[in-house]
């Protein structure tokens, strides 16, 4: 997709505050700090249209962007290994739970995951979440310039058992080298057109 416009909507913790529900929506979700702020910049072709931090746990609300005045892209916060008060880590479940199974525009998430990493627990439960409420999940591998080539293959190879999916369905994206984003934007162009999620 040729990107004329992006531009940051609103941020929001409760329905009442989303934007209506106008344009399609893909929603981003991992845990923090593997990439999914960069990933959105790479996609949308702007630095700093996403913060990024290097301190996880930055996007504590749910952000809303518009991509050409046709799509929406929505930051979800990040989980995992947040340095945030454990007050606020309690809000973000139901948040983000609360969002992805009431949002009627959502047709698909994209979940992010470190590439060097194993998935945990909560990348395991939240694809069965996703399966649960019928949600497309797209996979991508960030980070994959870290590792050598070889490497990458026997990760790629690795999560994609760990998740029961095939390999091809993992998709490879590095913000350093932009690999894989033109990919990413086919399989977010299906997703979008699919209406069995609308």
């Amino acid at each position: 997709m040729e990107i004329k416009s992006a531009e940051f909507i609103t941020s929001a913790v409760k329905p009442s505050q989303y934007p209506l529900p106008e344009f399609p929506e893909i929603a981003f979700a991992g845990r923090s700090n593997v990439g999914k702020s960069s990933l959105i910049n790479v996609l949308v072709n702007r630095r700093r249209l996403v913060k990024t931090s290097r301190t996880p746990g930055r996007t504590q609300l749910i952000n809303f962007f518009l991509i050409n005045n046709i799509l929406s892209f929505v930051d979800l916060p990040g989980y995992g290994y947040a340095k945030v008060p454990a007050a606020v880590k309690k809000k973000w479940g139901p948040m983000i739970e609360t969002y992805l199974s009431s949002r009627k525009s959502l047709k698909g998430v994209i979940l992010i995951m470190d590439i060097r990493r194993s998935p945990g627990e909560e990348e395991l439960n939240f694809i069965d979440w996703l399966a649960s409420e019928d949600l497309a999940c797209l996979m991508v591998l960030t980070k994959a310039d870290k590792l050598s080539k070889t490497r990458q293959d026997k990760q790629h190879v690795m999560i994609a058992t760990a998740v029961g999916r095939k390999k091809e369905d993992l998709l490879l994206f590095s913000a350093k080298t932009k690999k894989g984003k033109q990919h990413i934007w086919q399989a977010l162009e299906n997703i979008t057109m699919d209406n069995t999620h609308a």
